[in-house]
């Protein structure tokens, strides 16, 4: 996995958490993971398909997901509100959002899929076997994960090859 994708995933969601959460984020721990991806709470996963694919997936410790989420909606939450899932949901498209917006300016086309959530009753891993960046946001509401797993889809880089021939 290339560090020219990841990189913008990382500063989307720096930027992202620090202005969303009003305080200063710190990039914690940076890990490879070769195994498929384990939930650590609530998480959100955006697929995306076309010259980059694979996947990003948000994920905050149920306590962190409520101190989140009650810090957007300005009250206390309690835990099972559907608020919650959507507040990680929104993260998640924000993140993308703005990492998909720099890649689009390297010449990059790619579809971003809606945002799904990783439950315990898909075995708390995703279906992909892949390699994958694991990266810690810490704030002052908790930790925030962010785990990328992107490729270069070869048969579409090399159609962009011939056609820039």
């Amino acid at each position: 996995m290339k560090m020219d994708l990841i990189q913008p995933f990382i500063n989307a969601a720096d930027a992202v958490l620090s202005q969303g959460l009003q305080g200063a984020t710190k990039v914690g721990n940076l890990s490879m993971e070769e195994a498929a991806y384990r939930r650590k709470g609530v998480a959100g996963m955006v697929a995306l398909t076309g010259d980059i694919e694979g996947r990003i997936v948000l994920d905050l410790e149920p306590q962190t997901a409520v101190r989140v989420a009650s810090h957007y909606a300005g009250a206390e939450l309690p835990e099972s509100d559907a608020l919650i899932k959507e507040t990680i949901f929104e993260l998640a498209n924000q993140v993308v959002g703005n990492a998909v917006s720099a890649l689009n300016d390297q010449g990059f086309h790619f579809r971003v899929h809606p945002p799904v959530l990783v439950t315990s009753e898909e075995g708390d891993k995703t279906s992909e076997d892949v390699e994958a960046l694991m990266i810690c946001f810490e704030t002052s509401l908790g930790c925030v994960y962010m785990n990328v797993a992107l490729r270069y889809n070869k048969r579409r880089m090399s159609d962009h090859a011939v056609a820039g021939r």
